[in-house]
């Protein structure tokens, strides 16, 4: 079966309602468990961490060896979601994921790190996120 560009799975799953349902449901149980991580918690709140573009977490400015293998453990989690709905969806990954990344900066709470458009990081305030002009 051919694979979905992005803007044709949205339209195939109803639009913007039917993508964030989709994806909410998918990326649900990565986010409660990080969310549960006090080390996913601290690095959130310090903002060492924060949302990218393309559906994963991202290092903000320096690393450590601890705080990587939090992030790639995270990310690892969710490509492994991405993968399998987007293989339901009849989608490419990167699709799923940039859908996903979409909706997770959306989601941000203020005072935490996301990456606009240009891939610069921003710290989210009380408006809206910065988005790609693609999301839904």
């Amino acid at each position: 079966m051919k694979k979905l560009t992005q803007t044709n799975l949205l339209r195939r799953l109803g639009g913007a309602a039917g993508a964030v349902a989709l994806v909410l449901g998918a990326i649900s149980a990565t986010a409660v468990a990080a969310a549960r991580d006090p080390q996913y918690a601290a690095a959130l709140a310090a903002k060492e961490v924060g949302q990218q573009v393309d559906g994963y977490l991202g290092i903000v400015g320096a690393s450590n060896a601890d705080l990587r293998r939090m992030v790639d453990d995270i990310n690892i989690k969710r490509k492994a979601v991405y993968a399998q709905k987007a293989a339901e969806q009849h989608a490419t990954v990167e699709d799923y994921a940039f859908t996903s990344g979409c909706l997770l900066i959306a989601q941000t709470k203020s005072g935490e790190m996301y990456q606009a458009p240009d891939l610069s990081w921003k710290t989210r305030t009380g408006a809206p996120p910065l988005r790609d002009s693609r999301c839904p």
